[in-house]
């Protein structure tokens, strides 16, 4: 009563609320035929220059109907990415003033399967004819548009190639630089050392605020830079069956075991039913009482629900056995009898043959030398019967090779028929040779397993029309009370749970473990959804999800709840490491051992290349503060991953001079062959970005 109370104080608000809807309605249909002007605004910028909505729906609306089954948020997003890198690496061709050709477009053009492999353009000797191009788009005016698009599309790609060459020929490696990396790993240091860890210190003896981890960040801008956000707590009611609903699933399975007896109004006289142990028709009896319909499939024991497998696998034929679960089922199960090597397991070795299409031949042969090669295995492998792995490890053509051939279990008709047939026409153990469209087969059967065929009737357990109406009425309730009091008070007075927070971005569709919830996502970046706005959705094979507007945040960083996992520890650390280098008193090891409770350590022949430290892990500004050392000298404290260290240094063992360091250099070239990679990425960072996408209803 008390809900119905608040809707009816809330009836003009409810009204005035459906009139705003129904003018914003009219408002949108005017704007969709130009009327005003939503259609006309930018979807955003990119250094200044700004990108059309009307192009951007366009080419939205072409990946959605690209057949991959994307989302249009999804489709957006792809979208906008390429449409941010295209600006900013254009703009970069511009200044570089690049240039291409009507030669250099026509070669990326030929590249594409679809131009250079097209029927339309090719010769009599198969090769691309620009002749042929040409002509057939200067006689089919209608195709005009598709060329123009596809030539701007490969003269973008001509220039980033020539970007790309640009890039790859400026990163230059030195001997300088060769030699500093021989160094790196061939000098070595022994140097003795004491660890004050940050594991002696409780984390609980040192805080960090919130003010220091946005301080932190702010310190590292760049790392922890991030678009706004909202952050979004939640309660989830879920939708689901009640005791009372189990039990009355429960009473219907158990009232179909046996015989019942019902009122017939046409005969007026009560008619007995056969129960699922006596009907005459099981299949018709699982039909016409079951949520899932017959399945005459016969089933090993291996795919039987787990906890009844023994029961059910072991039934006599007609024996029934229930009421069990199964998942979200009630069920009741009939033996219809067992069938003897429903599943198979073998293990093979695929010789091929140049024409059989099988990607991995370990050698080119022709079908007689591959029919051969078959034949000497198969002997081998009848005479030394444990052979059989190896070989088929060094000699398969099939991916399973790495497996010794083994195929796992196979149900019948899995495999090509000639396949199929040894293996279920053959008992467990025999060898033999097949031929199929792969190749020449030796094939071994492994093992066979029975199976069982039940007749199932399940039916599902879920919420009942009155379950989910009070579910509703509750949701509903929580949604109202939640908007006039605290969020975290109602959920304690109605014994829900608060989920912790998720923290989305604009453009996001996943919601924290509920998923893809773009509707509550797109709800907490709306203009009226400030701190504290409170909303109620209905999540399809879910429930009822009542959201509320944590905090909104503009800072342009991470925000604080996602920091915190990675930023405590580092801050943490810092507070340890003070309280340790104020214990690290005395001018020896020795003391300063004594003083921190700890011992005086070795590290032999250590390098810059693996700084590791036994024990403690990588510790590179420990170990390069020892090769900094003169011998014998003792360090000031050095704060590293795992604690605080203070190291003397005992020798440094410097590496033979060599005259060529030309393999250092080819091996920094190689770790640098993927820096064309953060050319895109480092743009970004220092463009200035204008997103209007969340405007736009994607």
């Amino acid at each position: 009563m008390a809900v119905l109370a608040k809707i009816r104080q809330r009836s003009a608000l409810l009204i005035a609320a459906i009139a705003i809807a129904l003018f914003a309605f009219i408002i949108q249909d005017l704007i969709g035929k130009g009327g005003l002007g939503q259609n006309t605004k930018d979807v955003g910028s990119i250094n200044g220059k700004d990108i059309s909505f009307e192009d951007f729906r366009i080419k939205v609306s072409n990946v959605e109907k690209s057949g991959e089954g994307i989302t249009s948020t999804a489709a957006a997003n792809r979208v906008w990415d390429q449409e941010v890198s295209i600006a900013l690496l254009t703009s970069e061709f511009d200044k570089l003033g690049l240039r291409v050709g009507e030669k250099h477009i026509l070669e990326v053009l030929k590249a594409d399967q679809n131009i250079g492999k097209n029927p339309l353009f090719l010769n009599a000797a198969g090769m691309f004819d620009i002749a042929k191009f040409k002509e057939y788009f200067k006689s089919n005016p209608a195709q005009a548009q598709y060329l123009r698009d596809r030539e701007k599309d490969a003269e973008l790609n001509a220039k980033f190639q020539i970007y790309n060459t640009l890039i790859k020929a400026a990163v230059y490696t030195t001997e300088s630089e060769g030699k500093f990396k021989y160094e790196m790993e061939a000098n070595k240091v022994n140097f003795a050392y004491v660890a004050g860890l940050y594991s002696t210190i409780k984390d609980s003896d040192v805080k960090v605020t919130d003010a220091e981890i946005v301080d932190f960040m702010k310190k590292n801008e760049k790392k922890y830079k991030a678009d706004e956000s909202r952050e979004v707590e939640y309660v989830l009611i879920e939708d689901k069956a009640s005791t009372e609903d189990e039990n009355e699933v429960k009473s219907k399975i158990n009232g179909l075991l046996s015989g019942s007896v019902v009122y017939n109004q046409a005969t007026g006289k009560n008619d007995t039913l056969p129960g699922f142990k006596s009907a005459a028709n099981t299949i018709e009896f699982v039909n016409s009482n079951s949520d899932v319909p017959y399945d005459s499939t016969y089933i090993a024991k291996k795919d039987l629900p787990a906890v009844d497998a023994d029961r059910l696998f072991n039934l006599a034929p007609g024996e029934v056995y229930g009421p069990y679960m199964f998942g979200k089922y009630y069920c009741i199960s009939k033996s219809m009898g067992k069938k003897l090597g429903v599943n198979a397991k073998a293990s093979h070795i695929l010789i091929s043959y140049e024409g059989t299409q099988v990607p991995n031949q370990k050698e080119k042969r022709n079908k007689e030398q591959a029919k051969a090669k078959a034949e000497a295995i198969l002997a081998q492998v009848n005479a030394n019967p444990d052979s059989f792995l190896m070989l088929a490890f060094t000699n398969s053509d099939d991916s399973s090779a790495q497996q010794g051939g083994d195929l796992g279990y196979f149900g019948p008709n899995q495999m090509v028929k000639p396949f199929n047939d040894f293996v279920f026409n053959n008992s467990i153990g025999n060898v033999g040779l097949v031929e199929t469209p792969f190749g020449f087969h030796i094939i071994k059967i492994t093992d066979k397993q029975d199976g069982i065929r039940l007749a199932t009737v399940a039916q599902k357990i879920e919420a009942s029309e009155v379950t989910s109406d009070k579910i509703f009425t509750q949701a509903t309730k929580f949604e109202m009370d939640a908007a006039d009091t605290d969020f975290a008070k109602v959920a304690k007075n109605m014994k829900l749970t608060i989920a912790a927070p998720v923290t989305v971005k604009a453009m996001d569709e996943t919601f924290g473990p509920l998923g893809n919830q773009r509707t509550i996502v797109r709800w907490a970046f709306e203009d009226d959804s400030k701190v504290g706005a409170v909303k109620r959705f209905e999540v399809a094979n879910l429930g009822h999800v009542i959201a509320k507007v944590k905090s909104i945040d503009k800072s342009g960083l991470v925000s604080i709840t996602l920091a915190r996992p990675y930023v405590e520890p580092i801050l943490k650390n810092k507070k340890k490491a003070e309280l340790i280098k104020a214990k690290m008193t005395g001018t020896s090891l020795e003391a300063i051992a004594k003083a921190t409770g700890s011992t005086v350590q070795q590290a032999t022949e250590v390098t810059m290349e693996n700084p590791m430290l036994v024990g403690a892990g990588q510790e590179p500004k420990v170990v390069g503060n020892a090769f900094a050392l003169s011998a014998n000298k003792l360090s000031a404290p050095i704060e590293g991953n795992t604690g605080v260290y203070v190291v003397k240094n005992v020798s440094t063992v410097k590496a033979p001079a060599l005259k060529s360091h030309e393999a250092y250099v080819a091996k920094l070239k190689s770790q640098s062959a993927s820096d064309v990679n953060r050319v895109i990425p480092a743009l970004k960072g220092n463009a200035k970005i204008e997103d209007n996408r969340k405007q736009f209803n994607y």
